[in-house]
Protein backbone atom coordinates (compact mmCIF):
# COMPACT_ATOMS: atom_id res chain seq x y z
CA UNK A 1 0.00 0.00 0.00
CA UNK A 2 0.80 3.48 -0.53
CA UNK A 3 2.04 6.32 1.56
CA UNK A 4 -1.09 8.00 1.07
CA UNK A 5 -3.20 4.91 2.48
CA UNK A 6 -0.87 4.61 5.41
CA UNK A 7 -1.30 7.69 5.95
CA UNK A 8 -4.76 7.31 5.71
CA UNK A 9 -5.03 4.66 8.42
CA UNK A 10 -2.81 6.40 10.76
CA UNK A 11 -5.41 9.88 11.21
CA UNK A 12 -8.59 8.07 10.87
CA UNK A 13 -7.59 5.15 13.31
CA UNK A 14 -5.53 7.76 15.84
CA UNK A 15 -6.68 6.89 19.41
CA UNK A 16 -7.63 3.32 19.38
CA UNK A 17 -9.93 3.27 15.89
CA UNK A 18 -12.15 6.30 17.28
CA UNK A 19 -12.89 9.02 14.47
CA UNK A 20 -12.75 12.33 16.24
CA UNK A 21 -14.99 15.05 15.38
CA UNK A 22 -12.80 17.81 14.07
CA UNK A 23 -13.62 19.23 10.61
CA UNK A 24 -17.26 17.50 10.72
CA UNK A 25 -20.32 19.34 9.59
CA UNK A 26 -23.85 18.71 9.43
CA UNK A 27 -25.39 16.89 6.90
CA UNK A 28 -29.02 15.96 6.24
CA UNK A 29 -29.96 12.22 6.54
CA UNK A 30 -31.99 12.06 3.17
CA UNK A 31 -28.23 13.16 1.28
CA UNK A 32 -26.47 9.95 2.99
CA UNK A 33 -26.41 6.99 0.98
CA UNK A 34 -24.90 3.84 2.71
CA UNK A 35 -22.44 1.72 0.34
CA UNK A 36 -23.84 -0.89 -1.32
CA UNK A 37 -20.55 -2.95 -1.10
CA UNK A 38 -20.39 -2.18 2.75
CA UNK A 39 -18.89 -5.59 3.98
CA UNK A 40 -21.74 -5.92 6.61
CA UNK A 41 -25.24 -7.06 5.05
CA UNK A 42 -26.97 -7.70 8.69
CA UNK A 43 -28.15 -5.17 11.60
CA UNK A 44 -29.91 -6.80 14.29
CA UNK A 45 -33.39 -4.31 14.49
CA UNK A 46 -32.98 -4.69 18.59
CA UNK A 47 -29.66 -3.37 18.95
CA UNK A 48 -30.17 -0.60 16.20
CA UNK A 49 -33.87 0.32 18.52
CA UNK A 50 -31.14 0.78 21.51
CA UNK A 51 -29.20 2.99 19.76
CA UNK A 52 -32.06 4.86 18.00
CA UNK A 53 -32.84 5.62 21.63
CA UNK A 54 -29.62 6.38 22.97
CA UNK A 55 -29.54 9.04 19.80
CA UNK A 56 -32.95 10.62 20.99
CA UNK A 57 -31.84 11.43 24.30
CA UNK A 58 -28.15 12.38 23.80
CA UNK A 59 -27.57 13.21 19.27
CA UNK A 60 -24.75 11.34 17.31
CA UNK A 61 -22.15 11.79 19.46
CA UNK A 62 -19.55 10.58 16.78
CA UNK A 63 -19.81 11.65 13.22
CA UNK A 64 -19.91 9.41 10.57
CA UNK A 65 -17.25 9.05 7.50
CA UNK A 66 -18.88 9.97 4.43
CA UNK A 67 -17.57 10.65 0.81
CA UNK A 68 -18.88 12.97 -1.98
CA UNK A 69 -20.68 11.12 -5.22
CA UNK A 70 -21.39 12.78 -8.11
CA UNK A 71 -24.77 12.96 -7.76
CA UNK A 72 -24.17 15.33 -4.83
CA UNK A 73 -25.28 13.14 -2.16
CA UNK A 74 -22.35 11.50 -0.08
CA UNK A 75 -21.57 7.71 0.77
CA UNK A 76 -21.05 6.37 4.16
CA UNK A 77 -17.53 4.97 4.37
CA UNK A 78 -18.08 4.21 8.23
CA UNK A 79 -21.16 4.77 10.56
CA UNK A 80 -23.85 2.78 8.74
CA UNK A 81 -25.26 1.69 11.89
CA UNK A 82 -25.58 5.34 13.54
CA UNK A 83 -26.93 6.57 10.33
CA UNK A 84 -30.11 3.75 9.97
CA UNK A 85 -30.75 4.62 14.09
CA UNK A 86 -30.87 8.41 13.44
CA UNK A 87 -33.10 7.58 10.69
CA UNK A 88 -34.96 5.38 13.47
CA UNK A 89 -34.94 7.98 15.40
CA UNK A 90 -36.40 10.00 13.62
CA UNK A 91 -33.32 12.63 13.26
CA UNK A 92 -33.55 14.90 9.76
CA UNK A 93 -29.88 15.76 10.21
CA UNK A 94 -26.32 13.96 11.23
CA UNK A 95 -22.68 15.38 11.95
CA UNK A 96 -20.51 13.73 9.34
CA UNK A 97 -16.80 13.64 8.43
CA UNK A 98 -16.11 14.23 4.66
CA UNK A 99 -13.20 12.55 3.18
CA UNK A 100 -13.09 12.80 -0.72
CA UNK A 101 -9.47 11.99 -0.85
CA UNK A 102 -10.11 7.76 0.14
CA UNK A 103 -9.82 6.06 -2.82
CA UNK A 104 -12.69 2.51 -2.81
CA UNK A 105 -10.11 -0.13 -1.78
CA UNK A 106 -8.82 2.61 1.13
CA UNK A 107 -13.17 3.25 2.08
CA UNK A 108 -13.64 -1.33 1.50
CA UNK A 109 -10.96 -1.62 4.58
CA UNK A 110 -11.90 1.26 6.70
CA UNK A 111 -15.72 -0.28 7.05
CA UNK A 112 -14.50 -3.38 7.34
CA UNK A 113 -11.95 -2.44 10.35
CA UNK A 114 -14.71 -0.23 11.75
CA UNK A 115 -16.93 -3.12 11.88
CA UNK A 116 -13.84 -5.01 13.64
CA UNK A 117 -13.36 -2.71 15.99
CA UNK A 118 -16.91 -1.97 16.88
CA UNK A 119 -19.12 -5.30 16.76
CA UNK A 120 -19.50 -7.56 19.92
CA UNK A 121 -18.14 -10.57 17.24
CA UNK A 122 -17.54 -13.98 18.82
CA UNK A 123 -14.02 -15.36 18.02
CA UNK A 124 -14.75 -17.00 14.68
CA UNK A 125 -16.54 -14.22 13.25
CA UNK A 126 -13.41 -11.70 14.46
CA UNK A 127 -11.43 -14.17 12.66
CA UNK A 128 -13.36 -14.19 9.20
CA UNK A 129 -12.92 -10.23 8.88
CA UNK A 130 -9.57 -10.58 9.45
CA UNK A 131 -9.17 -13.05 6.95
CA UNK A 132 -12.00 -10.96 4.69
CA UNK A 133 -10.00 -7.59 5.70
CA UNK A 134 -6.73 -9.08 4.51
CA UNK A 135 -8.00 -10.95 1.17
CA UNK A 136 -9.60 -8.06 -0.36
CA UNK A 137 -6.78 -5.86 0.02
CA UNK A 138 -2.78 -5.95 0.35
CA UNK A 139 -2.79 -5.04 3.84
CA UNK A 140 -0.34 -7.08 5.82
CA UNK A 141 -1.05 -8.87 9.13
CA UNK A 142 1.72 -6.23 10.56
CA UNK A 143 -0.55 -3.30 9.11
CA UNK A 144 -4.09 -4.65 10.12
CA UNK A 145 -2.59 -4.96 13.98
CA UNK A 146 -1.05 -1.17 13.98
CA UNK A 147 -4.70 -0.34 12.56
CA UNK A 148 -6.36 -1.90 15.13
CA UNK A 149 -3.86 -1.30 18.36
CA UNK A 150 -3.45 -5.05 18.45
CA UNK A 151 -0.64 -7.40 18.64
CA UNK A 152 0.10 -8.56 15.24
CA UNK A 153 0.13 -12.06 17.05
CA UNK A 154 -3.12 -11.50 18.17
CA UNK A 155 -4.48 -11.44 14.36
CA UNK A 156 -2.30 -14.40 13.72
CA UNK A 157 -3.76 -16.34 16.87
CA UNK A 158 -7.24 -15.52 15.52
CA UNK A 159 -6.70 -16.67 12.40
CA UNK A 160 -5.41 -19.94 13.46
CA UNK A 161 -8.92 -20.84 14.84
CA UNK A 162 -10.49 -21.12 11.44
CA UNK A 163 -7.76 -24.32 11.16
CA UNK A 164 -10.08 -25.75 13.62
CA UNK A 165 -12.59 -28.42 12.41
CA UNK A 166 -16.05 -27.33 12.31
CA UNK A 167 -17.51 -29.15 15.18
CA UNK A 168 -14.85 -27.24 17.29
CA UNK A 169 -15.35 -23.87 16.13
CA UNK A 170 -19.41 -24.60 16.37
CA UNK A 171 -18.98 -24.19 19.61
CA UNK A 172 -16.29 -21.30 19.72
CA UNK A 173 -18.62 -19.24 18.34
CA UNK A 174 -21.68 -20.33 20.97
CA UNK A 175 -19.96 -19.77 23.53
CA UNK A 176 -19.43 -22.96 24.92
CA UNK A 177 -15.60 -23.47 24.26
CA UNK A 178 -13.01 -20.66 25.27
CA UNK A 179 -10.17 -19.32 22.94
CA UNK A 180 -7.82 -20.51 26.05
CA UNK A 181 -9.32 -23.97 25.23
CA UNK A 182 -9.01 -23.84 21.44
CA UNK A 183 -5.40 -22.75 21.52
CA UNK A 184 -4.36 -25.73 23.61
CA UNK A 185 -6.85 -28.11 21.20
CA UNK A 186 -4.44 -26.68 18.12
CA UNK A 187 -1.35 -29.08 20.07
CA UNK A 188 -4.03 -31.92 18.95
CA UNK A 189 -2.99 -33.59 15.89
CA UNK A 190 -5.72 -36.11 16.07
CA UNK A 191 -8.65 -34.85 14.71
CA UNK A 192 -11.40 -37.14 15.98
CA UNK A 193 -9.66 -37.02 19.68
CA UNK A 194 -9.59 -32.89 19.10
CA UNK A 195 -13.38 -32.81 18.61
CA UNK A 196 -13.46 -35.08 21.80
CA UNK A 197 -11.71 -33.02 24.11
CA UNK A 198 -13.47 -29.96 22.81
CA UNK A 199 -16.92 -31.44 23.52
CA UNK A 200 -15.49 -32.22 26.86
CA UNK A 201 -14.40 -29.04 27.63
CA UNK A 202 -17.62 -27.38 26.44
CA UNK A 203 -19.29 -29.68 28.81
CA UNK A 204 -17.23 -27.96 32.14
CA UNK A 205 -14.91 -31.49 31.87
CA UNK A 206 -11.89 -30.20 31.31
CA UNK A 207 -10.02 -26.94 32.16
CA UNK A 208 -7.67 -25.21 29.66
CA UNK A 209 -4.92 -26.87 31.55
CA UNK A 210 -5.88 -30.39 31.83
CA UNK A 211 -6.43 -30.17 27.54
CA UNK A 212 -2.63 -28.74 27.53
CA UNK A 213 -1.55 -31.76 29.88
CA UNK A 214 -3.41 -34.48 27.40
CA UNK A 215 -2.10 -32.44 24.32
CA UNK A 216 1.64 -32.85 25.78
CA UNK A 217 1.08 -36.28 26.44
CA UNK A 218 -0.58 -37.35 23.32
CA UNK A 219 2.67 -35.26 21.19
CA UNK A 220 5.39 -37.38 23.51
CA UNK A 221 3.32 -40.57 22.81
CA UNK A 222 3.28 -39.47 18.97
CA UNK A 223 6.68 -39.01 19.02
CA UNK A 224 7.56 -41.91 20.62
CA UNK A 225 5.76 -44.01 17.90
CA UNK A 226 7.41 -42.27 15.24
CA UNK A 227 10.90 -42.89 16.59
CA UNK A 228 9.94 -46.69 17.23
CA UNK A 229 8.79 -47.03 14.00
CA UNK A 230 12.54 -45.56 12.12
CA UNK A 231 14.50 -47.87 13.76
CA UNK A 232 14.84 -50.64 11.57
CA UNK A 233 14.68 -54.26 13.45
CA UNK A 234 18.01 -55.67 13.11
CA UNK A 235 18.04 -59.11 11.13
CA UNK A 236 19.02 -62.11 13.36
CA UNK A 237 21.01 -63.32 10.68
CA UNK A 238 23.62 -60.78 11.59
CA UNK A 239 23.73 -62.10 15.08
CA UNK A 240 24.51 -65.14 13.57
CA UNK A 241 27.08 -64.36 11.47
CA UNK A 242 29.01 -62.09 13.85
CA UNK A 243 29.00 -65.11 16.03
CA UNK A 244 30.59 -67.48 13.81
CA UNK A 245 33.40 -65.43 12.38
CA UNK A 246 34.01 -64.51 16.03
CA UNK A 247 34.75 -68.35 16.62
CA UNK A 248 36.45 -68.79 13.64
CA UNK A 249 38.93 -65.68 13.91
CA UNK A 250 39.49 -65.35 17.79
CA UNK A 251 38.44 -61.74 17.62
CA UNK A 252 35.45 -59.43 18.52
CA UNK A 253 33.32 -59.05 14.93
CA UNK A 254 30.87 -56.39 14.08
CA UNK A 255 28.19 -55.78 11.60
CA UNK A 256 26.93 -52.61 10.98
CA UNK A 257 23.83 -51.44 9.56
CA UNK A 258 24.09 -47.81 6.91
CA UNK A 259 21.53 -45.88 4.69
CA UNK A 260 23.94 -46.92 1.50
CA UNK A 261 25.48 -50.00 2.67
CA UNK A 262 26.37 -52.03 5.58
CA UNK A 263 29.72 -52.26 7.11
CA UNK A 264 31.69 -55.71 8.59
CA UNK A 265 33.91 -54.39 11.19
CA UNK A 266 36.64 -56.98 12.78
CA UNK A 267 39.24 -56.06 15.24
CA UNK A 268 42.39 -57.18 16.08
CA UNK A 269 45.00 -56.15 18.96
CA UNK A 270 48.37 -56.49 16.83
CA UNK A 271 50.17 -57.40 13.41
CA UNK A 272 50.37 -60.97 14.68
CA UNK A 273 46.48 -61.36 15.12
CA UNK A 274 46.24 -59.16 11.79
CA UNK A 275 48.32 -61.72 9.90
CA UNK A 276 46.39 -64.88 11.38
CA UNK A 277 43.25 -63.19 10.15
CA UNK A 278 44.31 -62.24 6.99
CA UNK A 279 46.08 -66.15 6.35
CA UNK A 280 42.82 -67.46 7.24
CA UNK A 281 40.56 -65.77 4.25
CA UNK A 282 43.30 -67.15 2.32
CA UNK A 283 43.28 -70.75 3.26
CA UNK A 284 39.47 -70.40 2.48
Amino acid sequence: MGRKTESSFSELFMDNGSFGGEGAQTLRISEIEPNKNQPRKNFDNESLRQLADSISEHGVLQPLLVRSLPNGNYQIVAGERRWRAAKMAGLSEIPAQIRDDLTEEQAMQIAMIENLQRENLNPIEEALGYKEILEKSDLTQDKLAKALGKARSSIANSLGLLALPNAVQELLKNGSLSAGHCKALKKVKDEALMVELANRAAQGELSVRQVETIAKRESERESEEKNSRAIKPRLSYYTEVEASLAEQLGTKVRISEGKKGSVLQISFNNKEQLEDILGHFQEN
